[in-house]
């Protein structure tokens, strides 16, 4: 596929996982995923509390609560939990993968992460980029 062609449609998955973070109940930060292979996306996710938990991503003082799932990771689990394999595919997110996701998405067998934001902490690039997975970022997500 040509880099022009590429381009676009790596544009047109971050603006769904953009979309599909709006779903989050997360206050201070909606982070959306998506995870792509053989131009077909097989999961996402958004970040929020696990299944069966109250839907508050805050405490009362405005933090996370420690036990919320990252977007990356929800989209990581619901793969795990179907019959398809993340072997060789694309993982779309808006916020730069944390050092914790890091070790999911490489252990997963992702070989291309493209994201739009970049969180505060690059240790989790760092470690994808040592791990030599593609790394793209792309800020203008416009067509």
């Amino acid at each position: 596929m040509s880099n022009k062609k590429q381009l676009r449609y790596d544009k047109a998955y971050l603006r769904i996982a953009e979309e599909w973070g709006k779903l989050s109940h997360c206050k201070r930060k909606q982070v959306g995923a998506l995870i792509v292979k053989d131009r077909m996306i097989i999961s996402d996710g958004y970040n929020g509390t696990p299944t069966g938990f109250e839907n508050y991503c805050e405490d009362d003082d405005g933090y996370t609560k420690w036990y919320v799932l990252h977007a990356e990771a929800n989209a990581i689990l619901k793969v795990a939990a179907s019959t398809q394999s993340c072997k060789g595919a694309t993982l779309y997110i808006t916020l730069s993968p944390c050092k914790e996701c890091s070790k999911l998405i490489h252990q997963a067998g992702i070989v291309r992460v493209v994201y739009s934001q970049s969180y505060k902490d690059d240790s989790g690039i760092e470690f994808l980029k040592k791990a030599g997975i593609e790394l793209t970022f792309i800020e203008d997500l416009s067509a």
